[in-house]
């Protein structure tokens, strides 16, 4: 049977319908992340761009309190408001990933919780 242990970071916002992830074994499922401000369900100002570092922050946030990284994220799945913002998007996910980013998915949507332009959600593993 695998361990499944459910966790939450104080200085991340997040709606009471879910934990902001789930380590299943050595596999870490992080949710829904939105580029909100620290501990509170408000955007950033500055748009898709900021939306996305401030939504790759919370994310790293959250895996450190998972017990690993940025580096270890194996695949990532970002939902746009507006595909038209997609290089935006994506040149704020390479300030923060580098230059061998991990695997990922970029899909248009109808819409987003609190009108955000991002979100994004990925598996990492244990080191």
């Amino acid at each position: 049977m695998v361990n499944i242990r459910k966790v939450n970071v104080p200085d991340v916002a997040r709606l009471p319908a879910f934990c902001h992830a789930t380590i299943a074994g050595e596999q870490v499922f992080v949710s829904g992340m939105l580029g909100a401000l620290p501990g509170r369900l408000e955007l950033v100002e500055g748009g898709t761009g900021a939306q996305t570092i401030q939504a790759l922050r919370n994310t790293e946030l959250i895996l450190r309190a998972c017990g690993c990284g940025l580096e270890q994220v194996a695949k990532v799945n970002v939902y746009l408001a507006d595909m038209a913002a997609f290089g935006e998007m994506n040149d704020a996910y390479v300030s923060v990933f580098g230059g061998e980013p991990p695997a990922r998915i970029t899909v248009g949507c109808n819409g987003l919780a609190l009108g955000a332009a991002v979100e994004l959600d990925c598996i990492a593993f244990l080191r």
